[in-house]
Order: C-alpha cells, then structure tokens, then sequence
C-alpha cells in the first residue's frame, strides 16, 4: 500500500490552501509537521529543534524551508513531483528569515499550523512583526470535506476494522484479561492491514461504564458486557474506529431491552445524515430516543467526531453546532449508555455524507454480539 497520494492529490491541496488564504486576507500558511504537513503534501517529517516548515503564499509558489540534515525526510512526501523549490540551511543559518523572504516583507497578516511548537512560533512572530493566527479556520472546511480518494482510503479503514471486530468473539473468554484480548486485537488490526493500532479500549463488566476506559488486569467473567472500541492508521493513514459490544452468555433482559434502544438511538442518527442537516441535528435525533426512554442522563458525552488524518477531528457532532453537513464530511456516529459500577454499551460506526444521503463504511451487526460461554 502507498504511503500517499499521487501528487495531483496534492496539488489540488496546495492550490486551494493558497486560496483560502487569500480570502481570509492572509499573506499566506506556514505549516510544520504534523497533520496539515501531512494532508497538503503527504510528509511525514517530525518536528525537532531546527525549524522544517512548508510556506504557502496567498498568491505565488509554495516553498519548503528544511534543516540540510533533513533534506531526506521529503523524499517519500510529493515535494519532489510537484517541483517545490526547497531552501535548506544548515546550524548559524537564520531559517525564520528564509520562511519571511518566502512570503514577503514584514508585517505580515500570516496563519500558522495549530502543531507548531512554540519553540518556532515566537522567533516566527518577531520576524513578522505580528503575532500570527491559526491556520485551523483556513483548512477547516479543506479537512473536514473529504475528496474522493480520502473517501477511499476511508471505506478500506473501515472494512479492515470490521474484519477485526468478527474475529474479536474467540478472545472473550472467561478468566481472560482484558490486555490479553487487548494484545490478540491488536495482532489482528496489524494483520487485516492496517499500519498500527492507534487505540484499544476493552471495557468489561463495570469498566464498561467508563466510556475512555483503555484495558487492564481485570479477568473477564461470565454474564460480563464487553466494550470494544478500537482502530488506527490504514495508509496512506486514514484512520478506522468502530465499537461493537458484546455480552459473555445471555444478557438479562434488562440489558438486551436497554440495549435495543441504544440500537434506535445509533439507527435513528444515521438515518438523519443527510446534506443540509446540522450537526447538533445528528446528535439530538440519537438522544432524543435515549431521552424519551429515560436513558438520556446515562448519555454522557457527543454523539461523533470527524475523522481522517486524525482520529478526531472536525466536525463534531455535539449539540450546540449548527455546521450544515455537505457532501464528503466524514464521522462517527456512537451513541452510548453507562451505567456506573454495572455495565456499559456503545455502537459506533464511520459514515460518511454523499450528495442524497448516507454512506456507513462500517457494516457489522449493530446486534448486542452474544458470545456462547
């Protein structure tokens, strides 16, 4: 699998950044490692000490400003194919100088990577002559609107993790731990092709409850609810997540009906995506089942996050934003209940907004998972 993009992928990136830049009034971006580098140019470079930066002028070409030392850090980015001059220097060198002659003479109006250390940020701004603003509001809708290839690289995250979760059943097994079945999934998301596991939560019997519960000691026991929530980085890093819970043995009745309207809850908020519906919409049309059953106080967190890139990113569906979903945004939908020092249940699946409707990339049994014990 290619670690990126062909480099019209990025092209097209790069030109609508410079773009957006101009229409916020910029004088351009200015981007060190991290998931804008990343998105725009498909680098993979880390941050240290010397400065490596990528700057967008609103108008004119991109540059890459790069310590000497870590010249080869770009070769596996498009920086070669797309012909971006890059300007190295070595140790004496002042690169914050070469990043202003690529943009132009100070003060500048310039927005910078919500990543950048502050080790960069402050020589940055005393060469500007002005201290500079996020480049988040710039990027946010170029991040958040997947093209098709991010759609892709999306659906194939999300088959591998639903390949894992069929085979998660043969590690619940009574007097197991929950970093022994922990350890098996993640030997699984590495087989089924995915690059690493970002996150492994194995939340059983009362850790359940716990919504951020990762996994621990604690064996698991017969009649135990089981939360598994788990995914990471497919290449070219686009990242899966999905939750499935699963019950060792027959769940009480209790659990199985409580459990059925946490399934109309995930039903009835997949079912409302759509174009022009807001995102705070999503959210309400999952807790107001909750709600209505008198489950709503054991929902404690939003409904979904943006993903991509990043695990979590815009949008998030959480009441209170009003964004209209468009054509390509791309989240999760994982209602929950929690039931402190009992049990717990989630469903969450990655669905994404095409042109009339919905596209869930996640398409196992939303089914309360019994395992025979």
């Amino acid at each position: 699998m290619s670690s990126r993009f062909d480099s019209t992928v990025y092209a097209h990136r790069l030109q609508a950044a410079a773009a957006a830049a101009g229409d916020a009034g910029l004088a351009g971006l200015v981007i060190t490692p991290g998931y804008d580098l990343r998105y725009l140019v498909g680098s993979r470079a880390e941050t240290f000490e010397r400065l490596t930066a990528l700057v967008i002028p609103a108008s004119g070409a991109p540059t890459v400003v790069v310590p000497r030392l870590e010249l080869a850090a770009l070769k596996e980015s498009a920086v070669p194919e797309l012909g971006i001059e890059v300007r190295d220097w070595v140790d004496g060198q002042d690169p914050y100088a070469l990043v202003l002659d690529a943009l132009g003479a100070a003060p500048l109006d310039v927005a910078v990577t919500d990543a950048m250390p502050a080790l960069h940020l402050i020589p940055l701004a005393r060469e500007f002559g002005a201290i500079p603003v996020l480049a988040t509001g710039v990027l946010r809708t170029l991040r958040m609107i997947k093209d098709p290839s991010e759609i892709d690289a999306l659906r194939k995250a999300g088959a591998a993790i639903d390949r894992v979760h069929a085979r998660v059943p043969e590690f619940l097994v009574p007097g197991r731990t929950e970093a022994d079945v922990a350890a098996d999934i993640e030997k699984a998301i590495l087989a089924e092709g995915h690059s690493a596991a970002a996150f492994i939560i194995v939340g059983s019997g009362p850790h359940g409850a716990d919504p951020h519960h990762e996994v621990s000691t604690r064996e698991l026991q017969a009649g135990d609810i089981v939360v598994v929530d788990i995914g990471g980085p497919y290449e070219p890093g686009y990242n899966s997540d999905s939750t499935r819970t699963y019950s060792l043995g027959e769940p009480s009745a209790q659990v199985a009906q409580q459990y059925s309207l946490l399934q109309q809850a995930q039903r009835a908020a997949v079912a409302a995506v759509r174009p022009g519906v807001t995102a705070e919409q999503i959210d309400a049309a999952a807790r107001d089942v909750l709600v209505e059953a008198g489950l709503g106080e054991y929902f404690v967190h939003r409904t979904g996050h943006g993903i991509g890139l990043s695990v979590h990113e815009e949008p998030y569906i959480v009441a209170g934003n009003d964004l209209p979903l468009v054509p390509g945004m791309a989240f999760s939908v994982e209602p929950g209940i929690y039931f402190p020092g009992q049990w717990g249940a989630r469903i969450e699946d990655i669905v994404i907004v095409t042109a009339d409707g919905v596209e869930p990339v996640n398409t196992r049994p939303h089914e309360l998972v019994v395992v025979p014990i």
